[in-house]
C-alpha cells in the first residue's frame, strides 16, 4: 500500500516546522566576578615577566659578550 500525496506533503511539511532556526544567544550578560579573578591571577605572572623580559635579554647578551671576550 502506497502512503497518498496529502500523507507525504503533511510528513514533509511536519518535518520542515520541526527544523526551526535556532535562537541567538543572549548578547547582554553579566561577567562572573570568579571568571575576572581567574583572568585577573592568570595575567599578573605573564605581565611580570614581560616586564622583566628586557633586563633578561641584556643578561643573556652580557653573558655573551663576556665569554666572546674570554676566547670562547
Amino acid at each position: 500500500m502506497k502512503p497518498s500525496l496529502a500523507v507525504i506533503a503533511l510528513t514533509c511539511a511536519a518535518l520542515l516546522a520541526a527544523c526551526s532556526k535556532p535562537q541567538p544567544p543572549e548578547k547582554e550578560h553579566p561577567v562572573d566576578p570568579q571568571a575576572t579573578q581567574m583572568r585577573d591571577a592568570i595575567q599578573k605572572p605573564i605581565e611580570k615577566a614581560k616586564a622583566v623580559e628586557g633586563d633578561v635579554q641584556q643578561g643573556a647578551q652580557n653573558t655573551r659578550d663576556a665569554i666572546d671576550a674570554a676566547g670562547g
